[in-house]
């Protein structure tokens, strides 16, 4: 899964955004961000790719309007076709999520270690969807990030994992006539490059705590 994440004003989130054709300035920087939280997502707006604060947890254009009832910050790829949640964004609104780094929680005798994952070679690039919702006087974007089962590599830290795009998968997610099933290959369950993990003071498992991670142990590598 994906709960907490972080985007930092880095030449490689510049790069990515370069690449998605997204022309912006200087980032705010965020750090521990959470579900419900206001994030930046690359997406199309009448045609046109544009990139715009979405709240985190996704609250569909048919509802009756912003929930925290279903956990809908993650959508998981294996019910993006059988979720009405998720067919409708699915099909129409794909997102890309950048991201620097990401935590995710080991379990271990009773204890949860905050881990920061990040990538040595480039900015993620998480797969989302959004949607947007309106009662005629309040306008809400909102989006989630998919999750798939964890790569191997990933299994000793959890389950499962957000779905991370090297830049032609990214291409692939974003293309509007792109095939069902090149989709899905987008969620095999591989790392598509290397990722840096590294355990992290756990104040990081306060959602109101949005400092740099300050790491507390050796870097490990996980290959791509």
């Amino acid at each position: 899964m994906c709960g907490r994440y972080n985007i930092t004003d880095d030449p490689d989130v510049h790069a990515l955004l370069e690449h998605l054709h997204i022309d912006l300035g200087p980032l705010p920087v965020r750090y521990n961000l959470a579900p419900t939280d206001q994030v930046p997502v690359v997406h199309y707006w009448e045609g046109e790719r544009t990139i715009s604060d979405m709240r985190w947890w996704l609250v569909p254009h048919w509802s009756s309007g912003p929930s925290t009832k279903y956990a809908m910050f993650n959508a998981r790829c294996e019910n993006l076709q059988k979720s009405r949640a998720y067919q409708g964004s699915f099909r129409h609104k794909r997102a890309i999520v950048p991201a620097s780094s990401f935590v995710e929680w080991q379990r271990s005798g009773g204890q949860k270690t905050p881990w920061l994952f990040s990538s040595p070679d480039q900015a993620l690039a998480f797969a989302g969807l959004w949607d947007y919702w309106s009662d005629g006087t309040e306008h809400i974007l909102s989006c989630s990030i998919v999750t798939t089962e964890a790569a191997p590599e990933f299994m000793p830290y959890h389950k499962r994992m957000p779905v991370m795009l090297d830049y032609p998968g990214a291409d692939i997610w974003l293309d509007e006539h792109a095939e069902t099933a090149d989709l899905h290959k987008l969620f095999e369950p591989e790392l598509p490059y290397e990722l840096q993990a590294v355990p992290i003071d756990s104040r990081y498992n306060n959602s109101r705590y949005k400092d740099v991670p300050i790491p507390t142990g050796e870097v490990k590598k996980l290959s791509g």
